[in-house]
């Protein structure tokens, strides 16, 4: 046999059983996919959290941030008043470690009790809150790693409007999650089942993440080896006795075929880059880190001034008629500010200037430039403004997987001559770094994101032509793995019939003993 043969023997071959060992997991990849177009994998968005927050009372006697523990003072991550358990409260963030103290007492607040997160949950949901919470670690809901550092959660059921689980942080008290019961239901056939997360045990889980990677290669495979079947069984010129260009008689065969040709490509991309969402290898990372969060944010500052004070900051609010429901604290380059916001969403920055309270919607442009040079050491090449998405950075809809991530705009974007190229999209409303690529995670954003959900600027724009195009090649798609189920179960069944009749057959055929006559 030559080389020639035997590749393409080995090639049918690999397409044959692995489509067999696949086809009904990329069945359910298809199906699960299209109900995730339109119902996602419970989350808890900005817009969501901030709308259940009261209006913090101006009225209310607060204490301010120097108040809370010197070791806290140091190195926050992210200092926030808002309300928890009913009332005001400072929740610090640090790494892995959250705190949180009482805005009016200045006492820590102790882990909460199931009692406590069923009144936290019936306030955010504005309904009645179940007897009976249930404290967990991890379920099937919660793997999300953002979530680490305010487990164990508590599952509460609640009624209202919109019925469902709430989990709790048993170390502040917020509601970090939120899973209707109809959300639930839709992802037992989408999310859930399409990440296979029946495997997962936990948030950092190695073997349920190799088993989709090598499971999603498999597949891979399965789909490139049938393009080129397909390809090889066509007849490009002439046609086969039956009269037909494809050499299958057999109407699953013959389908199977003709709609692989048509849908190989879509097939193909959408599986490798499912394969390419797990980051294999962490080939989408960049290996070094470029930017230096420490170093954007600058030295300690003291919290003797009045930025400092909530109370100062809610009658300035008042002022211009803005009512936050929270104030988080910044520092950049060394300068304290602050930054209100309210139900809807939208901020308020406030510094102080020439010792009185200013407020504006955006920090000052030149500043922030200035600033956002000593996030790293390489030079800062470009700084600009970015007034719509682009290629990058750009708005999902809540149900779509990174629907949660806040962008906004304007956004500030700086570009650093470091050997990977960074960029980072700078929030002019925060300060806050939203988003930060490499060369490495910018190659990933178009094998993942693009070939996976085709979100495009352009394409989100067209949102339901979009739905409908993808909608109606993954119902093709579902119909060339069904195909390949029915072949494949043919297949096995035609296995199995003959391994069974194998040994009564080779009873007759098996030469006499010695000293015996055949039977006749």
């Amino acid at each position: 046999m030559s080389v020639r043969s035997s590749a393409k023997r080995w090639t049918y071959l690999l397409h044959r059983w692995l489509g067999i060992g696949g086809c009904l997991l990329m069945l359910l990849w298809f199906v699960s996919g299209m109900v995730m177009l339109f119902i996602g994998y419970p989350k808890l968005t900005p817009g969501e959290r901030l709308a259940a927050l009261p209006v913090l009372d101006a009225a209310q006697p607060l204490q301010g941030l120097s108040m809370l523990p010197e070791a806290v003072q140091t190195e926050p991550e992210s200092v926030a008043l808002t309300t928890l358990r009913g009332e005001p409260a400072y929740v610090v963030r640090s790494g892995a470690n959250v705190g949180a103290w009482s805005a009016a007492t200045g006492h820590a607040l102790l882990p909460v009790s199931a009692q406590r997160a069923e009144r936290s949950a019936a306030a955010f949901a504005g309904g009645p809150a179940f007897p009976g919470a249930v404290r967990v670690d991890e379920d099937r809901w919660t793997h999300s790693r953002g979530l680490d550092a305010l487990r164990p959660l508590y599952q509460v059921e609640v009624g209202g409007r919109q019925p469902g689980s709430l989990y709790v942080s048993s170390r502040t008290g917020e509601v970090v999650l939120d899973a209707p019961y109809h959300q639930q239901r839709w992802n037992y056939v989408g999310a859930w089942l399409h990440w296979l997360y029946f495997l997962r045990m936990q948030s950092v889980d190695p073997v349920w993440t190799w088993v989709v990677i090598v499971l999603s290669g498999l597949c891979t495979l399965a789909a490139l080896s049938g393009i080129v079947v397909g390809v090889w069984r066509w007849r490009f010129r002439g046609r086969y006795r039956s009269g037909a260009k494809t050499p299958y008689v057999e109407p699953w065969m013959r389908w199977h075929h003709l709609l692989g040709l048509m849908a190989s490509a879509f097939v193909f991309t959408w599986i490798f880059s499912g394969l390419m969402s797990m980051n294999p290898l962490q080939v989408f990372t960049t290996s070094a880190g470029a930017v230096d969060a420490a170093r954007y944010r600058g030295a300690t500052v003291s919290l003797a001034s009045t930025l400092a004070q909530p109370q100062a900051l809610l009658h300035a609010a008042a002022g211009q008629r803005f009512a936050p429901v929270e104030i988080q604290w910044r520092r950049i380059g060394g300068e304290l500010f602050a930054v209100l916001l309210d139900g809807h969403g939208d901020t308020r920055i406030v510094s102080l200037m020439d010792g009185q309270l200013h407020l504006q919607r955006q920090l000052p442009v030149a500043g922030l430039q200035q600033r956002a040079q000593a996030m790293s050491t390489a030079p800062l090449r470009t700084f600009a403004i970015l007034h719509a998405p682009d290629a990058f950075f750009y708005p999902r809809a809540p149900e779509a997987m990174n629907g949660a991530a806040v962008r906004r705009f304007p956004v500030a974007v700086a570009d650093f001559g470091d050997a990977h190229a960074t960029r980072v999209y700078i929030d002019l409303a925060t300060g806050d770094p939203l988003l930060t690529l490499g060369h490495r995670e910018r190659v990933g954003r178009w094998l993942f994101y693009f070939l996976h959900s085709w979100d495009l600027p352009g394409m989100l724009r067209q949102e339901n032509t979009r739905l409908a195009v993808l909608l109606l090649l993954s119902v093709v798609g579902t119909t060339l793995c069904t195909t390949a189920v029915v072949i494949g179960t043919r297949r096995l069944r035609t296995k199995v019939r003959r391994r069974r009749s194998t040994p009564a057959a080779s009873a007759w055929t098996r030469p006499p003993a010695a000293g015996r006559s055949p039977r006749r």
